[in-house]
C-alpha cells in the first residue's frame, strides 16, 4: 500500500486572519478608487482611423463629415453635402469654424488630424445642457456622441479667400446662364 506523506499544519497566529481580511478590504477599495477616477467626467475622443499632420485650432474653419447621435442611438444631425459644385475650391465636408460650436466640440475637434475618423462623446455640461436649442431633437441634459471625418481644415482667412474665390466662380457661371442663348434651331 502507498503511503501518503503527511505535512502538519501549524495554526494561524493571533490576529493574522483580521490582518488579511483588512488587506483584502483595502485592495478592492484602492481598486475601486482607481477605476473611479479613470472615469472619464469631460469631452472624450476615441481615434478610428488615425489621421495625419498638425491639429486644427480654435480660429481654424474645419471641413467634416459628422453623424451625431443621442446616448439611446437616435441620431439628431448629420452634415450635408453643399448644395452646389465647389470645383474643388474648398474640399468636401461641412464647413464649420472650431469656435463657432458647442464648447465640448470644439474641444473635441482640436484632438483631431486630416483624414482622420473620430468618435467624440460630450457630456451634457459640454454640450447644451439643460437649454439645447429650440425646436431640436436634443433633450435638456442629453450626453451627445459623433461620429467625424476630418476631411480638411484652414485658417479662417484662408477658408474666406476660398470662399470668396469660389462665389466669384459662381456668378461668372450664373452670368454664362442667363445670356440669351439666341433663338431655337429649327426642326427638322
Amino acid at each position: 500500500m502507498t503511503e501518503i506523506t503527511r505535512v502538519p499544519l501549524q495554526p494561524i497566529a493571533k490576529g493574522s486572519l483580521t490582518k488579511l481580511w483588512l488587506g483584502v478590504v483595502v485592495a478592492v477599495l484602492l481598486g475601486a478608487g482607481i477605476a473611479f477616477a479613470s472615469v472619464p467626467d469631460g469631452v472624450t475622443v476615441d481615434t478610428i482611423t488615425e489621421g495625419t499632420g498638425p491639429r486644427p485650432g480654435p480660429s481654424d474653419v474645419v471641413f467634416i463629415k459628422y453623424v451625431g447621435t443621442l446616448a439611446d442611438g437616435t441620431e439628431f444631425d448629420r452634415s450635408k453635402e453643399l448644395p452646389f459644385p465647389t470645383g474643388g475650391i474648398i474640399p468636401d465636408g461641412m464647413p464649420m469654424q472650431v469656435s463657432g460650436v458647442v464648447p465640448g466640440f470644439a474641444e473635441g475637434l482640436q484632438q483631431m488630424q486630416k483624414g482622420g475618423k473620430y468618435v467624440v462623446n460630450i457630456p451634457a455640461k459640454d454640450a447644451y445642457g439643460d437649454a439645447p436649442p429650440p425646436n431640436s431633437p436634443i433633450p435638456p441634459n442629453a450626453n451627445l456622441t459623433f461620429d467625424v471625418e476630418m476631411v480638411d481644415f484652414m485658417s479662417e482667412a484662408e477658408a474666406t479667400q476660398r470662399f470668396q474665390a469660389l462665389q466669384q466662380m459662381m456668378q461668372a457661371q450664373q452670368g454664362g446662364a442667363e445670356a440669351p442663348a439666341g433663338p431655337p434651331a429649327p426642326q427638322q
